[in-house]
Formats: C-alpha cells, sequence, structure tokens
C-alpha cells in the first residue's frame, strides 16, 4: 500500500508542477463573476438611495443612510477593485462583511435556496397554478421565451456563494498574472 501511496504522490507531483503557473486562473475567473451582481447591486442601491435606506430601516439597521451609503460604496468601489485585483484582500473584508449581513438580515428565514425548487409539492403546485393562469390570461409563449417560470424563494444562497468566493480571495489574493496585486508585487518586492 506504501508503495501505491509513493507513487500516486510522485505522479501527482509531476503533472502538478505545471499547473502552478496557471494558479492566477480560478481567482481571476472568481473575480470576473463576482463582479457583476456586486457592481450592479451597489449601483441600483445609489440609484435608489432614498428607498434603500427606508428599507434598511424597516430591517431594523442603525443609521439606515450611512449603511446605504456604506453597502453601495463597498459593492461598487469593492467590485471594480475585485474585477481588476487591486487591494483585493482588502476590498474583499467589507464584502464579506455585506454578505453576511445580507444572508442573516434579509435571506435567512427564506432558507438556503435562491430559487424555490419545484420538487417541493407546494412549490410544484405554485408553479402549475401560475402556469395555467399564464397560458389561460397572458402569452405563455412571450413570457417564458427567455427560460421557465420560477417561483424565487430568496433564500441565502447567493450571499453564502459570493461570501465563501470572497473569503477564498482574501486568502488566496488575486493571483498570479491577472491581478494589479501581482503586478504591484513585482514591482515592489518586500523589503525593499
Amino acid at each position: 500500500m506504501n508503495t501505491i501511496v509513493t507513487k500516486y504522490h510522485q505522479f501527482q507531483g509531476a503533472v502538478c508542477q505545471y499547473l502552478k503557473h496557471l494558479d492566477g486562473i480560478p481567482p481571476l475567473l472568481f473575480r470576473i463573476l463576482l463582479f457583476f451582481p456586486l457592481y450592479e447591486a451597489g449601483s441600483r442601491k445609489f440609484a435608489n438611495f432614498s428607498s434603500t435606506s427606508d428599507w434598511f430601516a424597516n430591517l431594523g439597521m442603525p443609521m439606515p443612510d450611512v449603511m446605504t451609503f456604506l453597502a453601495a460604496s463597498a459593492e461598487m468601489i469593492g467590485g471594480i477593485f475585485i474585477l481588476i485585483g487591486f487591494a483585493t484582500r482588502w476590498a474583499a473584508i467589507p464584502l464579506m462583511i455585506t454578505m453576511l449581513v445580507a444572508a442573516f438580515a434579509v435571506h435567512w428565514d427564506n432558507g438556503w435556496y435562491a430559487i424555490a425548487q419545484s420538487s417541493d409539492p407546494e412549490v410544484g403546485n405554485r408553479l402549475d397554478m401560475a402556469r395555467s393562469i399564464l397560458k389561460e390570461y397572458g402569452n405563455y409563449n412571450w413570457l417564458t421565451a427567455k427560460g421557465s417560470y420560477a417561483i424565487l424563494q430568496n433564500g441565502i444562497e447567493f450571499a453564502a456563494t459570493y461570501f465563501i468566493m470572497l473569503a477564498s480571495l482574501f486568502f488566496t489574493g488575486g493571483g498570479r498574472y491577472f491581478s494589479v496585486d501581482y503586478w504591484l508585487g513585482k514591482a515592489f518586492p518586500k523589503g525593499e
């Protein structure tokens, strides 16, 4: 058994030594994927500042105007920083806090899933009823031409997923080759 484990370890080491130069790709993909929902959420908060602040107040958040400004700024500016890989670890911190607040203050009571599972009998019944109403009174083909009808559950799924991706970026940084942080590290090595 030791021989098999040793051979496997040697094989893995031989293959993975060539992959280390590509280890900047996963952080790059996380950064690109995170940018769009973060930036959009922040710009929406700024565009609807007053109603967002009122909503935050209804959620029981202290200083809702300040919280709206902080959340929107973290999402927009942090989203840009995350995208280009500048101050990636620092930008991830307020965004992780924002995701935790979103998960616990907004989405927690709705369970895990962002979109309700059609395998749930109650959800299935509601989907069937909605389809029959849309087929009878609406233009069902037009309404479903870009995708099937779904029920939003608004659970913590997306906030938790974004938190995990941001936590990964916090620990790994922006990644090799494809981030401003990497090139700043090359231009200004530690200890000089």
